[in-house]
């Protein structure tokens, strides 16, 4: 996928609050929320070592756009985030109506990883957004990023990188 020069400081920013993320202690994921005209409107990193797993960026971000933004607003704005969304994330982000998705590193990349890194499979099938919400526009990975991701990635799993 080629990225418009404009939305990589998003996508850049995305993997800004996966880093905090990581240093917070919590999974490397981030993701910001831009509306139709390129204004940033809300940006959230994973917050699953609170022991709530469903604390992910994309999943809060759909439900804080469901509650402040009509669904013209919501069709309009795009989602960039570090990682493709998860099927909760994916389910989330239809059921409100958000437009656009650009993700850095793909579910299938991702999914690579772990098992590279020798870590136990998530309890949820890791699929692509086309196969949970098909009427979603996805774009991505973007292989410029997707490295920066990936050693984020080992550095949470207790790997140099």
């Amino acid at each position: 996928m080629v990225v418009q020069d404009a939305e990589l400081p998003h996508l850049r920013r995305c993997v800004e609050l996966a880093a905090q993320a990581l240093e917070a202690g919590d999974e490397p994921f981030g993701s910001v929320l831009v509306a139709g005209d390129g204004s940033v409107l809300a940006e959230d990193h994973n917050r699953v070592a609170s022991g709530d797993r469903t604390r992910h960026p994309e999943f809060e971000l759909a439900r804080w756009s469901a509650a402040r933004l009509t669904p013209g607003e919501r069709a309009a704005a795009t989602v960039y985030t570090s990682g493709e969304h998860c099927p909760m994330c994916a389910a989330a982000h239809a059921w409100v109506g958000l437009g656009r998705i650009v993700y850095v590193a793909s579910s299938a990349q991702l999914a690579g990883w772990l098992v590279e890194l020798g870590v136990p499979a998530p309890p949820v099938r890791t699929l692509p957004v086309r196969e949970v919400a098909p009427g979603v526009a996805v774009d991505g990975p973007v292989p410029e990023l997707v490295e920066e991701v990936h050693a984020l990635h080992r550095r949470f799993h207790g790997r140099a990188g």
